[in-house]
């Protein structure tokens, strides 16, 4: 087998093991899987065992599973908890977050280094709390929805920011052709939203248990064309997956419930089973431990930054705790929302191909990133569990003043 091969293969093994891992230490700590993922592409890649060198093909299969989760972020998007309290104070939030990260980052790099890093810091990482509020059954309750919301200002926020300040233009030409790409995604996302879909339905439900499996080619479709879009332009690839995400659960948010939830466990089969661990491992294979390692000065600063995403992040997402939240509730919310990973290894790899960003400073804030994957949601859903099976569903709870 070519070098490739076997690396495709290394990688498999490794998302097939972290599962296990995972559910082999939930007696004693939950941790989240990602992390097992992360911690085994390090171990297999480059700065440690050696298995698995970056490459083509390995990347190219990351780059589909970071813009499924991106995809997955978007389709999971409650629009009336965007509208509600919950996004407008979420949205004020990720602004102040904007603010305080791009200051920190002057202080520590000059120059556009310090925009990469107040767009790091002011990221959330929704697509890895996901999974962890759904399986502790929160994403119906108003916790949840809050964490949603703050969730979802924390990726595309990042997204519009990073298309904006760091794509080599100047901020003029930069607004005109993201406002183009905002008219065409809008476009779409207007048909989505009023143009019946009664027969595309009927296509979906007739497919669902056959090889035409139409749902799920319609979803590649748009998420290649959203994507294909945002590079056309020049923009980050992220920002038209997660817009696809939308475009879809538009589409089928007036379809049977039972075929909903059939497609959307074979996009999460897709995913989480596929796609999403190659992503993360291979992001721990392509982690510069060396660059951290050789400079004692980029070695202090992941601690730095770990205390920075709760502090720049953290703390402005406790603005979006729903009325009646307990302290520690709230400072769940700090810790859930302070969680970063997918953003900060996309804007850290732009900065870094652009040199405006030292490799040791990025390993840093990754290292951060991976660090606050693996502690803040443990902190997180313990302070928050206690009160779990309190929490009323209420669905109109989001939009109380």
């Amino acid at each position: 087998m070519a070098l490739s091969e076997i690396d495709v293969l290394v990688i498999a093994l490794v998302a097939v093991s972290a599962p296990l891992l995972a559910r082999g230490l939930s007696r004693w700590a939950r941790v989240p899987i990602v992390v097992f993922e992360l911690a085994l592409g390090i171990l297999i890649g480059p700065s440690l065992l050696g298995w698995v060198q970056p490459g083509v093909v390995s990347e190219r299969l990351a780059d589909f599973g970071l813009a499924l989760l991106f995809f997955v972020a978007g389709n999971e998007i409650d629009f009336a908890v965007v509208r509600g309290r919950s996004g407008r104070r979420a949205a004020t939030g990720w602004i102040v977050s904007l603010a305080a990260g791009v200051a920190v980052g002057l202080l520590i790099a000059p120059g556009e280094a310090a925009v990469v890093i107040g767009v790091a810091l002011c990221s959330t990482a929704l697509g890895a709390l996901l999974p962890i509020l759904r399986d502790a059954d929160l994403l119906p309750t108003p916790f949840g929805r809050a964490v949603m919301a703050v969730g979802a200002l924390g990726e595309f926020g990042p997204l519009v920011a990073i298309s904006l300040f760091l794509g080599g233009r100047d901020i003029g030409l930069a607004s005109i052709v993201l406002a183009v790409f905002v008219g065409i995604a809008g476009l779409a996302v207007f048909a989505a939203a009023r143009v019946p879909h009664r027969r595309l339905h009927a296509v979906v439900t007739s497919t669902l248990h056959t090889s035409g499996q139409f749902a799920v080619r319609v979803i590649i479709l748009i998420l290649a064309g959203l994507v294909a879009l945002s590079l056309v332009l020049d923009l980050d690839m992220l920002l038209g997956a997660f817009v696809a995400g939308v475009v879809w659960q538009l589409i089928m948010r007036n379809a049977p419930e039972p075929d909903r939830q059939q497609v959307e466990s074979k996009v999460e089969g897709l995913a989480f089973g596929v796609f999403v661990p190659v992503f993360f491992v291979y992001t721990g294979v392509t982690f510069d431990l060396a660059s951290l390692l050789g400079d004692a000065r980029d070695a202090l600063l992941v601690p730095v930054f770990l205390t920075l995403l709760l502090v720049v992040r953290g703390l402005p997402s406790m603005l979006s705790a729903p009325p009646g939240s307990s302290g520690r509730e709230r400072v769940a919310m700090a810790f859930l929302g302070a969680t970063g990973l997918p953003i900060i290894v996309a804007v850290t790899s732009i900065g870094v191909a652009e040199g405006i960003l030292r490799p040791g400073l990025a390993a840093a804030l990754v290292g951060a990133g991976m660090l606050s994957v693996l502690l803040y949601p443990l902190v997180g859903m313990a302070l928050q569990g206690s009160r779990r099976r309190d929490v009323v569903r209420d669905p109109a709870a989001d939009d109380q003043v």
